[in-house]
């Protein structure tokens, strides 16, 4: 697909100038952030972890119909900030904040960073808010950890004249983290469950099939593992491989969904506090859902 080739194209070669940028920093033989601070580890007291990520999902094909659709895509940009509490790097608590632009009817992915809100075809805005902690239940496991977040929506009805723009409920979130390393710091497993209760009113329509109230998610468990692959050439570079299955089950709310996607992607330590990644996944199969790709890169810092 064109655009796939176009954007890939941008991301590598984004990846490309930085390593050359790079190359110039002296090797850190103790490791870098991207190798001995996973997910799964927490910061200290009086350091911040800061990640601002982009995900960019987009789809001419679905499960709802056979053959190519109008193309749909949807833009998310999360910016995540946590500092550590405490003296022994067991409690972390932040933010998280989300903003979407998402465009329908056949408009060109790359419409969705022109944020024109053009009536039938696009929307923009922040959608939720979320207070959020992070901490490490077992005294001598650093290396598992569970994030909680509690999410609050912001925008408003979840569609509006055929434009989806966000869930119209509230999310209970935890995040279910743990890494291992092999011997010789060359490869590493990390492996995540995320687990999302979501609650509010059931959604309601007009004749519009705009929402009026509510959401099509609410009174359902989402439930998400993935295992992610990582290689490491040197302690400042890695590239990984993942494994994603997503599964919405019916609490009420006559409505299930699953997807698996695959992909990879890849990591570099541009400082010692900043560091960089890219991933692309591919919407392999599913049930109630869209059948797409996304195209995502992220830049953490921390100190």
């Amino acid at each position: 697909m064109k655009l796939a080739k176009n954007i890939t194209t941008v991301f590598f070669l984004l990846i490309t100038v930085t390593f050359g940028f790079a190359q110039e920093q002296d090797d850190d033989d103790q490791g870098s952030v991207i190798q001995t601070l996973t997910p799964s580890k927490l910061i200290g007291k009086g350091q911040f972890d800061i990640k601002w990520f982009n995900n960019l999902y987009t789809q001419t094909e679905s499960t709802f119909s056979d053959g190519t659709e109008p193309r749909q895509t949807f833009f998310t940009s999360t910016v995540e900030a946590y500092t550590g509490v405490g003296n022994n790097k067991r409690w972390n608590v932040g933010v998280i904040l989300e903003f979407r632009s998402n465009v329908v009817a056949d408009r060109d992915a790359l419409d969705v960073f022109k944020f024109d809100g053009e009536r039938g075809t696009a929307r923009s805005g922040f959608t939720s808010i979320a207070p959020s902690v992070k901490f490490v239940p077992f005294k001598n496991v650093n290396n598992f950890s569970i994030q909680s977040s509690f999410f609050i929506p912001l925008a408003g009805s979840e569609t509006e004249q055929g434009v989806f723009l966000d869930q119209d409920g509230f999310t209970w979130q935890n995040r279910f983290f743990y890494d291992y390393t092999f011997p010789g710091n060359k490869f590493q497993i990390f492996g995540e469950l995320n687990s999302e209760l979501n609650f509010g009113e059931d959604a309601v329509f007009d004749a519009n099939f705009d929402t009026v109230e509510g959401s099509f998610a609410n009174n359902s468990l989402r439930l998400t593992p993935g295992i992610f692959f990582s290689y490491f050439p040197s302690s400042k570079f890695t590239v990984l491989a993942l494994a994603q299955h997503a599964q919405l089950i019916d609490l009420g709310n006559d409505f299930d969904q699953d997807f698996t996607a695959v992909g990879g992607g890849a990591k570099y330590q541009l400082t010692k506090e900043l560091n960089i990644e890219t991933l692309y996944t591919n919407f392999v199969r599913g049930n109630n859902t869209g059948l797409g790709e996304t195209f995502n890169i992220g830049l953490r810092a921390v100190f």
